[in-house]
């Protein structure tokens, strides 16, 4: 069981708080694409012949490309990968892209689900972050994609803004679930160095983030949902049942995956490799029949300290047999770690297993932190 990834590293404009690589210029595309099947080739052999649960196209913004444009990279990956029948494909689209011409030539291509980046159903909070959409394209953008037969969605949704209060955001929330979306991935705005949000904060251009805000919006979301009848199986994911987002869930769980495209990272379960950020020199590369890309084959506790980070996010925690796999003496020093947390009722333990309970959510990276070893440069 495997998943591919693939990275579209262009955008129409740059949203203020995006740190992903990506280019507003198009001017690359066909030579990118090139690149990219040149890749899929050079690697094919990377996942040793695993068939592909999951395929997902990411970047950036995937639904910049042509519908021919996606077609040419499916085909090579049906060429050169075993696809299992029921496998996820995922496009990641934002609404402006989303016509309804458009969503009714995805939907006769193997793309299975659309990932829309709405982000919010008001104007002003779109004007805040940059984006290229405006809330009618959002609503827009729905009903065609519903229109043309999609069923498994997925909607981005951000809470934390400036401009955002708790009703705007219970208002989102009940926009987005008006619409009968399976899936949610909802996220507290970050404010990443070197993003234009980071320089305006710096310069008194905007107000950073209000934390206390962001939690209060976090706690109304985890009820909104649960009401809903949502799974909350990931930090910043909501499902409902059978719509768990398959691809994402492989990366949780530390399974294998190839990534393909400017600054994707791969990991075959014992190392990672990641390829150079950069558009044309990633061209160049693979014009000359060469990977730009960088490998670290992993310590075991840099393993166990990825198990801790991701396993915890998820609603299936981690596990004692799972801590064990990366040294014997692990397990000892995770309970004596964990022992706080399960005192406060932030970690939660049933048999073998340990996860966070909803006070905890509130402070999982803080407890990944505590359940970390030290690893030696």
């Amino acid at each position: 069981m495997a998943g591919l990834y693939l990275h579209i590293p262009f955008c129409r404009q740059a949203c203020h708080y995006c740190d992903f690589h990506f280019s507003t210029s198009l001017r690359l595309k066909e030579p990118l694409l090139c690149a990219l099947l040149r890749e899929l080739e050079l690697r094919r052999d990377y996942l040793r012949g695993a068939e592909l649960q999951s395929i997902y196209f990411g970047g950036g913004t995937p639904s910049v490309l042509e519908v021919e444009e996606l077609e040419r990279l499916l085909d090579k990956i049906f060429a050169l990968h075993r696809v299992a029948p029921d496998a996820e494909i995922t496009l990641e689209a934002n609404p402006d892209d989303l016509s309804p011409e458009k969503c009714r030539r995805l939907a006769a291509t193997p793309v299975n689900r659309l990932s829309i980046g709405i982000q919010s159903f008001h104007d002003e909070d779109l004007r805040f972050m940059n984006r290229a959409h405006d809330a009618r394209q959002a609503h827009a953008a729905l009903r065609a994609a519903l229109d043309a037969g999609f069923e498994n969605l997925t909607l981005d949704l951000i809470y934390g803004t400036p401009t955002l209060d708790d009703e705007r955001w219970l208002d989102n929330l009940r926009q987005a679930l008006s619409y009968g979306v399976p899936h949610l991935s909802c996220y507290s705005l970050t404010v990443e160095p070197r993003t234009a949000l980071a320089a305006f904060i710096q310069q008194g251009k905007a107000p950073a983030p209000d934390e206390a805000a962001a939690a209060r919006q976090f706690e109304l979301l985890m009820d909104f949902a649960a009401a809903a009848g949502f799974e909350h199986y990931e930090i910043s994911n909501f499902a409902r049942p059978g719509f768990i987002a398959r691809h994402n869930s492989a990366y949780w769980k530390g399974l294998p995956y190839l990534g393909i495209g400017p600054s994707a990272h791969s990991f075959d379960g014992r190392s990672r490799c990641w390829n150079i950020a950069h558009n044309p020199r990633y061209i160049r590369a693979l014009e000359r029949g060469e990977l730009p890309a960088q490998t670290e084959t992993l310590t075991p506790a840099q393993r166990y300290n990825e198990y801790v980070l991701t396993g915890l996010r998820t609603r299936w925690g981690c596990t004692l047999e799972g801590v064990r796999r990366f040294g014997e003496e692990l397990p000892a020093h995770f309970l004596r770690a964990a022992e706080p947390h399960l005192r406060s009722g932030a970690l939660l333990r049933r048999g073998e297993c340990f996860a966070l309970s909803r006070a905890g959510k509130l402070l999982a990276d803080r407890i990944a932190l505590d359940l970390f070893v030290e690893v030696e440069d």
